[in-house]
């Protein structure tokens, strides 16, 4: 095995995994897969992330990034070419990442439960509302199907604009970053919720577009073992180096103690001691018994830390 090859800790019906996936078949990149639970509990996943329960993460040796967004960066960093942000402007084309992966996909989400959530198991129910922290209330998500229905056109609509001019992807001819933030709402709806996919249909242009992202495929994806992506992390030391940040406006430093956690669902606090602070990361070196040293990154934008 490369050991520098991308491992991708996720589960094949993860809507961001598909984001990371197709970013993968963009570049061509030759990555190991580690099917996880799409629930906990995740024994072999949760030492690795020190406690950070959402999908995907990726490994490279003893270091691990979580979220999509940070991947996608990291991804972008290893593996420049062909480059995810074919017209530049990467500050304003990441910022549409939140667009996407809250105010988009909320609204898939719901669309999508109300629909199919009659469907759904009550271990699965409970386990979402124990990582939003909320009631999964499957009845007012049913209520609001309607709305929701009217919402998801909406922002559909969003995309259909950009595509007006018979641009093939949402920068221009080729594909990257701007196609990948919408796209794994669209294929959720597509793959989990059929049902409601005509609002899909609705929209031509987004049909071609569809097309081709998938056609984009997922790079060369090879399955691997939860217990040898661990065995390599125990085996491998982190090559991310202490860098601080000048104009950090709380005072954090690398070496404090600190959490870090989500700012919105999946609030589970990872400890550790800090090790990279910017504008963009935060990452932290973990002491983990079974695995020694590995660090975890995290993206800055959306994520909280606390000094213990």
């Amino acid at each position: 095995m490369n050991l520098m090859e991308p491992i991708l800790h996720h589960y094949d019906s993860s809507p961001f995994s598909e984001k990371v996936r197709v970013a993968m078949g963009i570049k061509r990149i030759s990555w190991r897969s580690v099917l996880i639970p799409n629930m906990m509990p995740k024994p072999d996943y949760l030492p690795l992330t020190g406690g950070y329960r959402r999908t995907p993460s990726m490994q490279i040796g003893a270091e691990i990034w979580c979220d999509s967004a940070l991947i996608l960066r990291e991804l972008e960093r290893r593996f420049p070419e062909p480059s995810l942000y074919p017209e530049g402007s990467d500050g304003m084309t990441d910022a549409l990442g939140f667009w996407a992966d809250r105010s988009f996909f909320m609204v898939a989400v719901q669309l999508i439960f109300g629909s199919i959530g009659h469907s759904v198991s009550q271990a699965f129910i409970d386990d979402r509302a124990q990582m939003s922290g909320t009631r999964f209330d499957v009845a007012r998500m049913r209520a609001a199907v309607p709305v929701m229905r009217e919402q998801y056109r909406a922002h559909l609509n969003l995309v259909d604009r950009q595509l007006l001019d018979g641009r093939p992807f949402l920068a221009g001819a080729v594909p990257g970053m701007l196609d990948l933030h919408p796209w794994h709402v669209v294929w959720f709806l597509r793959q989990v919720c059929p049902e409601e996919a005509g609002l899909i249909d609705r929209f031509a242009r987004i049909r071609a577009w569809e097309a081709r992202m998938a056609a984009m495929g997922h790079g060369q994806r090879r399955e691997i073992a939860a217990r040898d992506a661990l065995a390599l992390a125990a085996m491998e030391t982190p090559e991310t180096l202490p860098s601080g940040d000048p104009d950090e406006p709380n005072g954090l430093r690398p070496g404090m103690k600190v959490e870090v956690a989500p700012d919105d669902y999946g609030r589970d606090l990872v400890t550790g001691d800090l090790l990279v602070i910017n504008a963009e990361e935060i990452a932290l070196l973990r002491r983990d018994p079974a695995l020694g040293e590995v660090v975890v990154h995290f993206p800055r934008a959306g994520y909280v830390v606390l000094p213990r």
